[in-house]
């Protein structure tokens, strides 16, 4: 599994107008909670618990927030780019403006990791982050995910 099977169009934002960390996980929690059927208050909550066990911001304007979120049957990710970056409390002390988040079911542990190590690994690549930054539709952002995968294949 790529990660670009994780993210439904549906599941991608492309502008949003958020101005603090809080309000980017608000953006990520709607879109999950419609993407996936999920409840947004479940949704941000969880967020915010992981968040306050450390950023989950990798730098170079990336974080890759992540929850267990009960109700789903697989691992889910949804994908949101700001339209200005926010401090995010990075590794980097950089703000972010892209940010991949993963839902997993509580009873998933291998996979969630696997999922986490496939996303960071595809956000490393500064081709990637650049491409991803000047993407105008969602179905753009899922074919550089898709050419990603081919690409870390090779």
């Amino acid at each position: 599994m790529g990660i670009d099977d994780l993210l439904a169009p549906d599941g991608i934002v492309l502008r949003s107008g958020a101005t603090s960390k809080r309000q980017a996980l608000q953006v990520v929690a709607d879109t999950a909670a419609q993407s996936l059927n999920l409840d947004e208050g479940r949704v941000l909550d969880a967020l915010l618990e992981r968040e306050a066990l450390g950023s989950t911001g990798l730098g170079s304007g990336v974080a890759i927030p992540h929850a267990r979120i009960g109700g789903l049957a697989r691992i889910c990710g949804v994908f949101v780019r700001l339209d200005t970056p926010v401090a995010y409390g990075a590794v980097d002390d950089r703000p972010v403006d892209l940010l991949f988040a993963l839902f997993a079911p509580p009873s998933d542990g291998t996979g969630h990791l696997r999922a986490l190590a496939a996303v960071s690994r595809a956000m490393r690549s500064a081709e990637l982050r650049q491409k991803l930054r000047q993407a105008r539709t969602s179905d753009a952002v899922q074919a550089l995910f898709v050419e990603s995968r081919a690409a870390t294949a090779a």
